[in-house]
């Protein structure tokens, strides 16, 4: 019977936590998930992390460890049909004889909606299964609130070239994969990038090609031609990505537009997602520059349907002017702080009732219960501002919390801000 090709990965994928390379912080002796596996009870958990590091194959193990049976759910291909089945297995699993527990174990969980995550916890809180995620994203921003209170989150780590190395020792003791020349095998640990599952199948890949051209080892040269623009490419969903678009936010941030613009094509060079640079872009303009320059944020906007209309590359010229501008623009971040700290109030102040005179009165029965009863048209009052009027909640005289910097146009809303509550004061 022919036994279909495993992939070198798969060939490779450690069978117990002894030949797991990398995340010694997590799987170390005396470490956080060392010790969930040594304690013998299972936990819900979410393994955040770029891709190739072993979020999936440190879920597997820990389904070997509890002795439970290990279902997988791909966010990306399945539903709440796949989600209705797990609880099916597991209710029967859990039924039989032996009363096995049950891991269920979502690759990208991100992927899922709100509805789809939800799903999952009445079956958490009753201990039908235990639930494991894996993410490349924050899951403080993609994972429900609900769902990530009863998991905790181990954070995973690239593998290092020296992790990496020893990866590759491996699959040349497995056979099969010719010899890299010194700067061959330099080279082909950089590219990896500390994603294991790239570093292996780009080795298979490789030892596939050298055998078909009779090559009994790899030199660099060799390699630089059958990788070619493929070296500079790096994964969207690692951690160089975020770093790169870390160093372009600050580079705005910091009104140095060379050192901006040189991000923005490192990126695009790196084959990140232009509309995703005109996400950030949009971001950049409200959060750093806001109405000290209220023109930025249009000027992004305008990039970003510039883009949608041409594509690449004619439209990357359009992200690249607003990144320029951007940098030059006058920066505050007032209204960034402001809106923070307002919700941070709002949350801790409690819901308060909207003042009559605030109330909309748009029947009779409204208006003899006196909604809108003194409120004081701004258009009917001199300059349009009446003077004295309260539009907070009753008893509530919070201090202000939007401060204009005198930067841009801000000086002049500080100036006005600054004359109108001077006009307030002279009433009390």
């Amino acid at each position: 019977m022919h036994t279909p090709h495993q992939p070198l990965a798969e060939r490779l994928r450690p069978r117990s936590l002894a030949e797991v390379i990398g995340q010694r912080h997590l799987l170390g002796q005396g470490m956080p998930l060392r010790t969930a596996f040594e304690s013998g009870r299972p936990h819900s958990c979410l393994f955040w992390g770029p891709p190739g590091v072993g979020k999936t194959t440190i879920a597997r193990l820990m389904a070997q460890a509890f002795d439970a049976q290990f279902i997988a759910i791909s966010a990306v291909l399945g539903g709440v049909k796949d989600i209705r089945e797990a609880v099916e297995k597991a209710e029967l699993a859990r039924r039989g004889l032996h009363s096995q527990p049950t891991i269920v174990f979502v690759d990208e969980v991100h992927r899922f909606n709100k509805s789809q995550q939800d799903a999952f916890l009445p079956h958490v809180e009753s201990g039908l299964f235990t639930f494991v995620g894996a993410t490349t994203e924050n899951p403080s921003f993609e994972v429900n609130a609900a769902l990530l209170s009863r998991a905790a989150v181990y954070v995973l780590q690239p593998l290092s070239e020296g992790e990496l190395g020893a990866l590759m020792d491996r699959a040349h003791a497995q056979g099969g994969v010719p010899p890299l020349d010194p700067a061959a095998r330099e080279r082909l640990l950089a590219y990896a990038d500390g994603d294991a599952r790239r570093l292996l199948n780009t080795l298979e890949t490789l030892a596939v090609t050298a055998q078909a051209q009779g090559l009994s080892a790899i030199g660099d040269d060799w390699l630089l031609q059958m990788l070619g623009e493929r070296l500079r490419r790096y994964d969207n969903g690692g951690e160089q990505f975020y770093d790169t678009i870390s160093a372009l936010h600050k580079s705005v941030r910091g009104s140095d537009p060379d050192a901006a613009l040189y991000w923005l094509v490192r990126m695009l060079d790196g084959g990140a997602d232009p509309r995703y640079l005109a996400r950030r872009l949009l971001r950049m303009a409200s959060e750093d520059i806001g109405l000290a320059d209220p023109r930025a944020l249009r000027l992004a906007l305008d990039a970003a349907e510039v883009y949608e209309r041409l594509g690449s590359p004619e439209g990357e010229l359009a992200l690249a002017e607003a990144v320029v501008y951007l940098a030059v623009a006058p920066k505050s971040n007032a209204v960034y702080l402001a809106y923070k700290a307002m919700r941070a109030f709002v949350k801790q102040d409690g819901t308060r009732p909207v003042p009559m005179h605030l109330r909309n009165a748009p029947t009779e029965l409204m208006q003899t219960l006196d909604y809108g009863k003194g409120y004081r048209y701004a258009h009917d009052e001199p300059d349009a501002f009446a003077a004295g009027a309260h539009y907070f909640p009753d008893g509530l005289v919070p201090p202000p919390f939007y401060r204009p910097v005198p930067r841009g146009l801000e000086i002049r809303i500080g100036e006005k801000l600054q004359a109108l509550r001077e006009r307030n004061s002279e009433l009390k």
